[in-house]
């Protein structure tokens, strides 16, 4: 998974380890997995001169399946290169971060999460907790400006166990490469466990406006955000 150490790969040569019933499954992938909220990549690939579109990246168990708008046959170990939809994957990115920075403003466990480009939500267990629209976009956007670092660093279970404050999310458990847990770090004002792509600072989230607050439930907040 290729995007966990490096969101920006646009382009990148893997192998063919099997495909069937328009399931692609690639020795190595940049394109992201549907999950944590965020959509599954889409892009192409190309096999010898051939143009494969792919319509939607999944995850099954422990592999990524590229699904093909297109049914090829015989291209079990051959050789691509792969090739993002940039402008969907950076949105999502941007939108990604983004909801990082809203959990660092709104100091609540968070009960779910969507992330649509332009647009995304996080729902808040906040109790009879008043949430102020304009006091939260003031606070997101100074953030932005004050152009905050994002970078990763890499714990495991045992430390994750002994530091359960750093897990935001009440209902899905952190993504686990190989027994370990990855953190994406803002600057000094967030830390979490997150497997989805993120930019390299606040700064190129440009400009937030929060939407709607919506009550869901007796305790559950919803906020909804565009990046403008």
């Amino acid at each position: 998974m290729l995007f966990l150490e490096d969101s920006y790969i646009k382009k990148f040569e893997a192998k063919i380890i099997s495909y069937e019933n328009n399931k692609l499954i690639l020795d190595k992938t940049a394109f992201y997995a549907k999950g944590g909220g965020q959509p599954g990549d889409v892009g192409k690939i190309e096999i010898d001169n051939q143009i494969i579109n792919i319509i939607d990246t999944i995850k099954k168990d422990n592999d990524i399946l590229h699904i093909t708008k297109e049914d090829v046959q015989k291209i079990d170990n051959k050789n691509i290169i792969g090739f993002l939809d940039w402008e969907k994957r950076y949105k999502n990115m941007k939108m990604h971060s983004a909801l990082h920075l809203l959990c660092s403003v709104i100091p609540y466990g968070v009960t779910g999460g969507q992330i649509n480009y332009n647009k995304g939500r996080l729902d808040f267990d906040t109790g009879d907790e008043k949430i102020m629209k304009e006091k939260i976009e003031d606070k997101l956007n100074n953030l932005i400006v004050e152009d905050h670092k994002i970078e990763y660093q890499w714990i495991t279970l045992d430390e994750l166990d002994k530091n359960p404050e750093l897990v935001r999310t009440m209902s899905v458990k952190p993504p686990r490469v190989s027994e370990k847990i990855r953190l994406v770090k803002i600057g000094n004002i967030d830390i979490q466990p997150c497997g989805g792509t993120h930019v390299k600072s606040t700064s190129e989230i440009k400009k937030i406006s929060v939407t709607k607050i919506e009550n869901k439930g007796k305790k559950n907040k919803r906020v909804n955000i565009e990046i403008n």
